[in-house]
């Protein structure tokens, strides 16, 4: 049996699993858990993005991905599969889109179906850590921007060029309105200081 038939039958997910299972507390204990994570799952299915506290969001992240595994591997003929769709979605009509969009969209994917990123917290304030977990192929904005500013990449250096000539042209124009015909080059922070500094060292020697 090579490696293709093995992974048919033993399911592994594309995500990290922690060794112990993550206390969600609850007034009506385990059960309780139980209720917030398959709410977590339902409303991850239905908007494809929301925002939580880390340990739920991290924790029902596991139980969607397996979820979509098996979907993807057994498809909704399978009993145990229908199940635990049937279990986990509240809202039964997330079954059907499991099975006729969710299956499609990732059947070809090599990574984790899911997504789990920081989100902002308000500084000097005891909230809890936040996250945004979502499925990966959402209708969304991005939330992270992937494109990389290179310097020295051939736009940005042509670019670069072109405002550069673009300034001189500038001080060309400025300097022939006030007489001065050699070419002006911007002056940066560092040489204001510097000029500011050789003018006060004057000004002390006149004093002396």
């Amino acid at each position: 049996m090579n490696q293709a038939e093995v992974s048919k039958l033993v399911s592994k997910l594309r995500i990290k699993i922690p060794n112990e299972p993550r206390k969600l507390r609850n007034i009506k204990g385990p059960e309780g858990r139980l209720d917030k994570l398959r709410k977590t799952v339902t409303g991850l299915f239905k908007y494809e993005r929301i925002e939580l506290n880390y340990s739920r969001g991290d924790e029902a992240r596991q139980y969607a991905e397996r979820l979509i595994s098996e979907a993807i591997r057994h498809g909704d003929c399978h009993k145990p599969t229908m199940e635990a769709a049937n279990y986990w979605l509240l809202e039964k009509e997330l079954i059907h889109k499991l099975f006729k969009v969710l299956v499609p969209r990732f059947q070809d994917c090599n990574t984790a179906y899911t997504s789990i990123i920081n989100a902002p917290r308000a500084i000097n304030t005891r909230s809890t850590e936040k996250v945004v977990l979502e499925l990966k192929g959402n209708p969304y904005p991005p939330l992270v921007n992937k494109q990389m500013n290179n310097k020295l990449l051939i736009q940005n250096v042509l670019l670069d060029a072109a405002k550069y000539d673009y300034r001189q042209s500038k001080y060309r124009e400025m300097a022939e309105k006030i007489g001065i015909t050699d070419e002006i080059k911007p002056t940066t922070n560092k040489d204001e200081n510097r000029t500011n500094q050789i003018q006060l060292n004057d000004n002390k020697l006149t004093e002396n």
